[in-house]
């Protein structure tokens, strides 16, 4: 056992313990035990799956026929398992979505599994999957949607009884439960008991949820709490569903006031609460089961951008797996899941620090305020590496605000930039865990340099590995592109698609803008015609979660004659003028 004392405290992760001689006072917030524990997960699952798995949606609209759940071979054992080859450390799941369906028996709605005919309304889906995951030894948690579409009380205050009566049979029925997860979608058109229209709520104010808090923390006291609106929860959104945080990533916000984009993304450095961020996406495009998605389920090298981006830039993963209308998780989704896993562990298998010599080339301190620290890792001979953690000590804050990454090279020193950073070379913040990815280099040795912190750095791991080529990776194919179809349009909200002979007509795809949010289209009419002068019309709806998840959106219909389209933009999520990236025909 060595013991390294210095005035800043570096416990190393070459698996030699250092001895703590004191404990550094915190520097601004720190996580609770219950944010420890959750950052200590890492990665762990979501599970969607509900009435939209039989509807082919994204969002049900509250009144799917309750026949329709009936799957014939659900099996929550094998998701389970499936999750915890994968490396999933627990499952969350989807117990009501925004349909209002509930997954489980609940007492107080007849829109459940009771009423369907699966196991003849004796089924309980919560129930199977809470027992499944504690067989695995994995841990359990529920998503339950504040907004229901379903329910005739939505926008009233006699829904928020409803809510709160539905969360506590969650967390008193189905034991340990370690997060809670709130959706922010909140309001909009449904079928609230038959009245079909639009109701708006004010999500920081109509769902009282300090009071919800209250009632969590005393049924389950170890959970940590994700809510995307009102007030601050434990954990926060990233503000995307595409797999990553910022490279810079602080985990803290401010308690009150409200919470732009790049505070959820890239943190507040000088926030008063710690409320560090969860970065949830999906194996595939959607969140729900869709059988055209099943030749675009993320690629290995996708999965492992994801995890630098999520669990490498100092945020836990939630991953979805979607559960198909069998009842299990895809064959393509759980062998990818499992690959994901095992390359994972090959990666990280073997720290090149313990093959060197650690040594400090200086470290400068004037009064309380930190100047610079550097270390060095050295080895006897030219060593190839291209992936460097480092990790500090948050039960103390997180403290460091900017480092520097060199490695010697021939006798000079040549700077390693982080290659998935966004901005600039991105050796910003460290915080639970930082991976910083780089070409392979052969080098005798490596300096990591802190040059600027909030306090001093109190570091507890530095690793180096040699992470292998992705050389058995599973492609995915590629999105056929439209670049051929005729089109223009007649008004800023409307576009029209015509052809030189008439055309059988299956579908219609629309993928959104991917690098803005204006002009995405939210809710549409799709037409066809012709004549040019009589026009049929083929679907109408909206694009669920188009916005926070900008994929690939399917219209289908029965196939129709056409020599026309016509796509209305019945309203945008933002400005005036509708835009894409691609569109699609199907034609048979």
């Amino acid at each position: 056992m060595k013991t390294i004392v210095l005035a800043i405290l570096l416990l190393m992760a070459t698996h030699l313990t250092a001895q703590e001689t004191m404990k550094p006072a915190p520097c601004g917030p720190v996580p609770t035990e219950n944010q420890l524990r959750w950052q200590e997960m890492e990665m762990y699952a979501f599970i969607h799956y509900s009435l939209n798995t039989y509807t082919d949606q994204e969002w049900g609209f509250g009144n799917e026929d309750l026949q329709l759940f009936n799957p014939c071979d659900l099996d929550c054992r094998q998701w389970a398992r499936v999750c915890k080859q994968a490396g999933m450390k627990g499952i969350i799941f989807t117990a009501k979505h925004h349909c209002g369906f509930c997954m489980w028996p609940s007492a107080y709605t007849d829109y459940s599994v009771k009423n369907t005919p699966w196991k003849q309304g004796k089924g309980d889906v919560v129930r199977e999957l809470a027992d499944a995951c504690r067989e695995e030894g994995l841990k359990f948690a529920v998503y339950l949607s504040p907004w229901d579409r379903n329910h005739k009380d939505y926008g009233k205050p006699e829904y928020i009884t409803y809510f709160r009566n539905q969360l506590r049979e969650l967390l008193t029925n189905y034991g340990e439960i370690f997060e809670v997860w709130f959706d922010g979608a909140n309001g909009g058109d449904g079928w609230y008991g038959g009245a079909n229209e639009t109701r708006r709520i004010d999500g920081k104010t109509y769902y009282q949820w300090a009071e919800t808090f209250r009632m969590i923390r005393e049924l389950q006291p170890n959970a940590v709490i994700w809510n995307d609106g009102g007030d601050r929860g434990d954990l926060r959104w990233v503000g995307t569903e595409a797999g990553n945080i910022g490279e810079t990533n602080w985990s803290l916000l401010n308690k009150e006031g409200d919470v732009t984009w790049p505070m959820l993304h890239y943190g507040l450095e000088n926030g008063d609460s710690w409320v560090p961020g969860e970065t949830n996406t999906s194996i595939r495009p959607g969140w729900f089961y869709h059988e055209t998605e099943n030749e675009h389920v993320k690629s290995l090298s996708k999965l492992m951008d994801t995890y630098y981006k999520s669990v490498g830039r100092n945020s836990c993963l939630l991953l979805n797996f979607p559960i198909a209308p069998n009842g299990r998780i895809h064959p393509t989704d759980s062998l990818r899941g499992i690959a994901f896993n095992k390359m994972i562990h090959e990666v990280f298998k073997k720290d090149l620090v313990e093959n060197g010599k650690l040594t400090i080339e200086n470290e400068a301190q004037d009064g309380s305020t930190f100047q610079s620290s550097v270390f060095n890792i050295q080895w006897d001979k030219p060593t190839a590496f291209n992936r460097f953690v480092v990790e500090e000590d948050i039960r103390y804050g997180q403290r460091v605000k900017k480092f520097a990454l060199e490695a010697e090279v021939d006798g000079k020193w040549v700077p390693l930039k982080d290659e998935l950073a966004e901005n600039g070379d991105g050796l910003t913040t460290i915080g639970h865990r930082r991976i910083v990815c780089f070409p392979t280099v052969t080098a005798t040795r490596l300096r990591f340099s802190v040059l600027d912190a909030k306090c001093k750095p109190v570091i507890k791991r530095t690793s180096v590995y040699l992470a292998p080529e992705l050389t058995a990776d599973i492609p995915n194919s590629g999105e056929k592109r439209s670049s051929s179809l005729h089109y223009f349009f007649s008004n800023p909200k409307q576009m029209m698609i015509d052809w030189d002979t008439e055309q059988t007509i299956t579908s219609f795809r629309y993928l959104p803008p991917q690098n803005t949010r204006e002009g995405t289209i939210t809710h549409y009419t799709l037409w066809a015609s012709t004549n040019w002068a009589d026009w049929t019309k083929l679907a109408s709806g909206e694009f669920s979660n188009i916005v926070n998840n900008p994929i690939w959106q399917t219209i289908k219909f029965a196939p129709v004659k056409a020599r026309i389209l016509r796509l209305d933009a019945d309203r945008l999520s933002e400005g005036d003028r509708m835009a894409f990236d691609d569109i699609e025909v199907i034609t048979e």
